[in-house]
Parts: structure tokens; sequence; C-alpha cells
């Protein structure tokens, strides 16, 4: 059960613990980990943040890690793999090679029918042509589609299916922008089916691009969870301010980060902090959704590599 700020609560899709998955430089660290039920979560944070690797685990493609996990509300890791119900009701797209290279595309279509009870052939071909899955879609050859291709390709197959959470990793990253408009537009098309049962959670470094269907967030940092939240619950605990140069130096302590030049500086403060700056003459906004992710992900970064500073969280 997910609790929020203002004390609503909602089950959860996806709960983990204690999850830990170590790598030579490198550990993922996850104390608690909650997905809410009925939403688009986005897993944000940069390169090398940890977000594939806990979307593998979360998919079952990594099995070497530490810390227990439970599927909607009962299911374990291992009912996970060893229950079929478990995995009917997961989709997962990704990088990689995830359908072989000499497959053609209508050969997806077929072998997806033999893998799923619930893959509906028809809704797949329908799939592929909104997607526009390349010229000569059914007849190419997975090795001759394009990275963007591919992943339409994979977004065909698993919407094609009868699923209640789909686990996305960089959906957006090879697809061009009007197809990125259009899986937020997929994607709310999805959550509205099966009053609300369904889930998406995708992983994202570009926060802009999916902003429009994000409705909870969770942002990764260094292996770890730095912040989460619902969007609309992030703007108001934090705050975006600005002064007049002259402040700067006095309004650094107080601010999660911060940017600083001739004209002035701009930085995002926690709400509960802001009378802290009240004789530093700055404006207040709300902040948009990536720049409290930008700052809290430089804050975390700027920790991890030792440079605390004299900014606060």
């Amino acid at each position: 059960m997910l609790e929020t700020q203002d004390g609503k609560e909602f089950e959860s899709v996806i709960e983990g613990r204690n999850l830990h998955k170590k790598f030579r430089g490198f550990a993922l660290d996850i104390d608690r980990l909650y997905v809410p039920q009925g939403f688009a979560t986005a897993l944000i944070g940069e390169n090398g943040a940890g977000k594939t690797t806990l979307l593998n685990i979360l998919a079952g493609i990594r099995l070497d890690y530490r810390g227990e996990l439970c599927y909607f509300g009962k299911y374990t890791a291992e009912d996970r793999e060893t229950n079929p119900v478990v995995k009917e009701n997961i989709g997962y797209t990704g990088p990689g090679n995830y359908y072989l290279p000499q497959w053609r595309v209508e050969q997806v279509g077929e072998i997806s029918e033999l893998l799923f009870d619930g893959f509906h052939r028809d809704r797949f071909e329908e799939w592929c042509g909104r997607l526009a899955v390349g010229p000569d879609g059914s007849n190419r050859k997975i090795s001759a589609l394009s990275d963007g291709n591919r992943m339409k390709l994979m977004i065909a197959g698993v919407m094609a299916r009868d699923t209640k959470l789909l686990l996305m990793d960089e959906p957006a990253s090879p697809l061009d922008p009007l197809m990125r408009d259009n899986l937020c537009g997929l994607i709310r098309e999805y959550l509205a089916q099966d009053e609300g049962n369904r889930s998406v959670l995708f992983s994202t470094h570009n926060v802009a691009d999916m902003e429009n269907v994000t409705d909870y967030v969770i942002i990764m940092e260094g292996g770890r969870i730095a912040e989460t939240g619902f969007v609309e619950e992030l703007k108001e605990k934090y705050v975006l301010v600005r002064g007049e140069p002259e402040f700067s130096e006095a309004a650094a302590p107080h601010l999660v980060s911060m940017n600083s030049g001739r004209y002035g500086f701009e930085g995002i403060c926690q709400a509960d902090r802001l009378d802290a700056l009240a004789g530093c003459k700055v404006s207040a906004e709300t902040p948009g959704l990536s720049q409290i992710c930008v700052a809290i992900m430089k804050k975390y970064s700027d920790l991890h590599a030792g440079r605390e500073g004299k900014r606060g969280m």
C-alpha cells in the first residue's frame, strides 16, 4: 500500500524490499520500492543511474540479485517464474535483441501467439499499422529494421497482449519526436482500459519527452532512489526561485541546486524552506517536472562525488 502526503492510499502493482545487485564499480541498493497501480510511473535518472538494472530485475531478465519482490499485491518473484498467470500479465519492451535478427515481422506475430495465451494476432497487425513499422513491414527481417522500428515492433507486440503491467526500458529514446508523442497517447490508451487496473513503469533520462504522460515519479541516482512522488505532490514540495546575483551566496545553502550568472540565480528550493530565503528578495513559482528532476539528480550526483558544498536538501 502506498500512502501519499495528503493521506490518500493507493494499491501497489510492484513492491520491493532490500533490492541489491553489485557490479564492478556500481551497486544497485534500494531499501523500498513502490509502483502505484493504475498509473504511469516514470523511472528517471541519468545514464548509469541503475534504471535498466532495476527494470531487468523486475522483468525477470536478471535473477542474480538479493531482495524481495511482490507483484499485484500477492505474487512473489518466484511466482513470476513459475506461475503462468504472472507472466501473462506482464509485458516488457527494451533495447537489445529481444527478437531474433533473422525473424521477419510476421513471424513475431506467429511466435508470440504460441508463447502467450492472451496474444491477439489481429490486434498485433493493427498496432504494426498504427505505429508504421517500416515499409513492407510484414516481410522485413528484424535485422533490417532501424532502432526506432524495432522499438515500435516491441510496443506492437505488448499492446497486442492482455496484460495488466507494462515494463518499458527507454521506450522513447529511439523514436522520432512525433512518435514519442504517439507513445504518450498509447500509454494513456492502455491505462484507460480495464477500469484502472493497468499500470505502466517506463524509464527515461529525458523527462521532457514523457512529462505529459507521467503520473508518478521515481528518481534514481547512483543506484539508489533519491525521490518519489506523484507529480502534483512534487510540484507542491519544491519551488522554483529566482533572485538577483548579490543574493546568490546567501541563498545557496537553502537550495537543492542552483545555477547562477551575472544577471542572477535560479534554483529549486523545498517549499518548507522557502522562509529561509525571505531576506534574499526572490521570486517563487511552480517548477516543471524536468526542473525538479534535474535539481535532485544534480544534488545526489554531487553527494556521491563527495562535493556536498553548502547546499542542503
